[in-house]
């Protein structure tokens, strides 16, 4: 396919994504365009992309930190924004969450937009659209979000569930049933890996005792092996990172590049390296490596994960602030 003719068949893929949603309602209460007209003269999407974009210029790597933020808001209890509320036992304190960052991007979007139409737009919103516009400033595809989520108003550590770096392909296609989400989705969505890092605690046992064998996980490739091993020695109090697309060159770059690197066995968490392996998601790893619909499947994924178990309408709130409920 030529250079050309891929630009044309993803813009046409968007097109139609944007045809099929604009000025409807999902059955959720989530429209295209639900703010417009509602914050006097300003838009509110380019509000919040103005802030992401002063932000991406000073740390490229924020796209990493909310596209992590919306997949754990998402995925514990619906994407209600849940995950920015403070409190000794909310859903920050859980241990997965204890390295999520970015929670001052959708404060700073917040203030921006209560200054001009207060009480309007919600949390749940900003982290969908801030993450949607990272997305797009690291070379993803711009894909729509639909908007009109309200914010829930319980975080609670007990209820986060997230798959962990050593689930099983099976486990983790059943998890992501769980929310709607196909087996297909979920391919689509831990290529969200295309950006960030892990650190080394999450693969240590990879690299020098796996699966309790006092031996390195036989299907890494040697050369990332030697050097993970150089990045994670044992017995350090230093808990480092690794770039999860180990191609130096587009470790920032929002493509599918990750899924190239682990055909080639150089996946760095063990999910990463099992979608290449498992006959349940490796042909979709070939094509989409192979392909030039990363982008299209990408933000159909991303959609999809930003419309799981919505508030709307009547219920959750529209938070002042993005860390404290109305009633805190």
């Amino acid at each position: 396919m030529s250079k050309g003719v891929g630009k044309f068949t993803l813009a046409a893929v968007f097109i139609i994504l944007f045809a099929a949603l604009c000025g409807r309602s999902n059955g959720d209460g989530l429209q295209v365009g639900f703010y417009r007209g509602k914050c006097r003269f300003t838009d509110v999407e380019t509000a919040v992309a103005a802030v992401i974009s002063a932000s991406y210029r000073r740390d490229p790597t924020i796209t990493a930190a909310l596209l992590r933020m919306q997949f754990h808001d998402c995925f514990v209890n619906g994407c209600d924004a849940s995950i920015l509320l403070d409190g000794s036992n909310s859903e920050k304190t859980a241990i997965p969450n204890l390295s999520v960052r970015g929670y001052e991007i959708i404060e700073s979007a917040k203030r921006v937009l209560e200054k001009i139409c207060a009480g309007v737009v919600s949390c749940a919103d900003i982290i969908v659209m801030a993450t949607r516009d990272a997305v797009s400033m690291s070379g993803g595809g711009r894909y729509t979000v639909q908007t009109g989520r309200k914010d829930g108003t319980v975080s609670l550590a007990s209820n986060v569930d997230l798959p962990p770096p050593s689930v099983s392909v099976s486990d983790s296609i059943k998890a992501f049933a769980a929310k709607g989400l196909n087996a297909d989705d979920m391919v689509y969505l831990i290529g969200g890996h295309t950006v960030g890092v892990a650190h080394c605690s999450l693969f240590m046992d990879r690299l020098y005792n796996f699966n309790n064998t006092g031996k390195p996980d036989p299907t890494m490739n040697a050369t990332l092996l030697a050097t993970l091993r150089a990045r994670c020695p044992q017995n350090v109090t230093v808990d480092n990172t690794a770039n999860l697309d180990q191609n130096p060159l587009s470790s920032l770059t929002v493509d599918n590049s990750y899924f190239k690197q682990i055909l080639m066995r150089r996946g760095v968490l063990q999910i990463d390296q099992e979608l290449a392996l498992d006959p349940l998601s490796s042909p979709t790893v070939n094509t989409i490596a192979k392909g030039s619909g990363f982008s299209a499947g990408f933000a159909q994924a991303m959609m999809k994960l930003g419309v799981v178990q919505v508030l709307t309408g009547k219920q959750g709130e529209i938070r002042r602030v993005c860390n404290a409920t109305l009633s805190s």
